[in-house]
């Protein structure tokens, strides 16, 4: 192991789990958020089985709000908000609060996708067999979309652990951030460089077992 690498080492570790903890947070709020914003979008769409043009335009225009933000932005326009949750608005567990928000609307557009992948016969096959609408969901919407739900979300995966580079502004910490205050204010070059190793690594890893998965489960 590189002496640098050894001489930082305690460091390095704490903003890996900053960072872990961020996105795992994230990963939390996507699916238990997301996942029912998404389908609900999906089914209240017009000729579906929810039709609701108020409650599709309504989550429509909120989720496109969310994801047109800058996330930058977005963060700065949340701290009132953050500070009133969380009681601060610095720290890996404020830096939480606008990752969770943007996870939630960028993975239930995805969701949405998926959903609309799913052939139509499906669910009308589903109704016609006498389906509740939790049925319809469970045993038939999501059976179908699984696979595109899970690339979908390994996607936001990703996106995440890139949103969380950007936490240091908030004092969230992470990797981004340590690699920004040693390796970029400190012009150490090679343990920048070795930051953005581990975080390609990551990435990679990620997408790797968000593949598998999705090919594994995949029985079309």
């Amino acid at each position: 192991m590189p002496d640098i690498l050894v001489q930082y080492e305690a460091e390095i570790w704490q903003s890996i789990g900053e960072t872990l903890t961020m996105v795992g947070i994230s990963i939390i709020a996507a699916v238990l958020v997301g996942l029912p914003v998404g389908t609900l979008l999906f089914l209240c769409r017009r000729g579906n089985i929810l039709e609701n043009r108020l409650v599709f335009s309504t989550l429509n225009l909120l989720v496109n709000t969310i994801r047109s933000f800058p996330f930058l932005l977005l963060v700065v326009f949340l701290i009132p908000f953050t500070r009133l949750i969380i009681g601060t608005a610095i720290g890996t567990a404020a830096a939480t609060v606008p990752l969770s928000i943007i996870a939630i609307a960028h993975y239930s557009r995805l969701v949405e996708q998926s959903l609309l992948d799913v052939p139509k016969g499906v669910m009308e096959a589903a109704i016609s067999m006498g389906a509740s609408i939790r049925e319809v969901i469970f045993k038939f919407l999501y059976i179908e979309a699984r696979s595109g739900l899970v690339l979908g979300l390994t996607t936001s995966i990703i996106s995440f652990i890139s949103y969380s580079t950007i936490m240091g502004v908030v004092g969230g910490g992470g990797i981004g951030d340590f690699a920004i205050r040693y390796g970029y204010q400190q012009f150490m070059t090679d343990l920048m460089i070795y930051m953005i190793i581990i975080m390609v690594i990551l990435v990679q890893l990620i997408q790797f077992i968000g593949t598998t998965v999705s090919r594994i489960i995949d029985k079309r």
